[in-house]
């Protein structure tokens, strides 16, 4: 199974993005239930989004974010979501205790990928290959 990080979400996103075409490329050729987003990078998302609107000064901005924002939820409908549960939690506990120098939210990703013996896809290699067992590539570069 490969996870998807946050930023290669929004990379697939972006229609007119290189990148974006590049990992499409790839995707396809991974069955439909072989890729999956977790809901940490949702809630990243989504607070990017909710910031936005909060800081959207005039309606069209408004109309904007929101239009945004309900095609985001409609990206997550369209693909396995996983959980931050328990045997995630037991992970992201021992990585904490460990005291990598890694952000809160990477290492919930890293936490759901190590308990699934997945693979993750980001182009944060330099702070996820702190975490010892983790499995990512880079299908940007």
């Amino acid at each position: 199974m490969f996870i998807l990080d946050t930023d290669h979400l929004s990379l697939l996103e972006r229609a007119d993005s290189v990148e974006g075409s590049r990992l499409r490329a790839r995707l396809a050729n991974v069955p439909e239930y072989g890729v999956a987003a977790t809901i940490v990078s949702f809630e990243e998302q989504m607070r990017g989004w909710l910031a936005r609107l909060a800081r959207a000064k005039t309606v069209a901005q408004q109309i904007h974010n929101y239009a945004q924002l309900k095609r985001q939820l409609g990206n997550y409908r369209t693909m396995l979501v996983l959980d931050f549960d328990d045997r995630a939690g037991i992970e992201f506990e021992r990585l904490k205790s460990s005291r990598i120098r890694v952000g809160t939210m990477d290492m919930k990703i890293a936490a759901i990928s190590l308990a699934l013996g997945a693979t993750l896809l980001t182009r944060n290699t330099r702070d996820f290959a702190k975490i010892t067992g983790l499995k990512i590539a880079d299908w940007i570069t």
